[in-house]
């Protein structure tokens, strides 16, 4: 990750933002005000409010990551982007926002395990009912890596301190009360999963 006066850079937000904005124009396009759970540079939350004009786009992340997160808003000067909340999954209440769907990318396997549980029973007991959730990243399908990098890159994780790849079956019991209604695989090996409320 590059860093310039606190705006930061990071290459596979730049590489998976085209993918993700192809899905998410499907997805959200009937959505009025969204959260991104884990905004990290900025990077995405500018490109897809920039492409997404009809939507409000909630920014949020631990403290550290704000400087960078609003030095690219104010680069960019948009009135559908909201600056960022301090948002942690079990250190923070869920935010009070009226809020239809939930974003997140590359998320997931850097948490704990506990931590990725704790964030889809969380978002499952609080996004109301019809809500969207889109939650970006790779992921284990039936106990397999799609890949022998993620395979490598999962052990890279562990080794790092972060959670690692979780299963797409362990995410579907963690999130009782969303349902898993589309699975899509996207380039460099990972998913897009959406998730509907009951």
């Amino acid at each position: 990750m590059k860093k310039n006066m606190g705006k930061e850079f990071s290459p596979s937000c730049d590489r998976n933002k085209l993918p993700i904005l192809e899905q998410l124009s499907v997805h959200f396009s009937d959505r009025k005000n969204m959260l991104e759970v884990g905004s990290g540079t900025g990077q995405h939350a500018v490109f897809f409010a920039e492409h997404l004009p009809h939507l409000i786009w909630n920014t949020s992340d631990m403290f550290d990551y704000h400087v960078s997160i609003q030095a690219w808003m104010a680069e960019a000067t948009l009135s559908n982007l909201v600056s960022p909340i301090e948002f942690h999954f079990g250190k923070n209440s869920w935010p009070s926002l009226d809020i239809d769907s939930v974003f997140t990318a590359n998320t997931t396997h850097i948490m704990q395990r506990n931590d990725a549980q704790l964030m889809m029973e969380t978002i499952a007991a609080n996004l109301k009912s019809g809500g969207i959730f889109c939650q970006y990243g790779p992921m284990n399908v039936n106990g397999e890596y799609t890949s022998e990098g993620n395979r490598e890159f999962d052990q890279h994780l562990k080794e790092s301190g972060c959670g690692g790849i979780r299963d797409v079956a362990e995410l579907v019991e963690w999130a009782a009360g969303m349902e898993l209604i589309e699975q899509v695989l996207m380039p460099a090996n990972n998913f897009l999963l959406v998730w509907k409320v009951a």
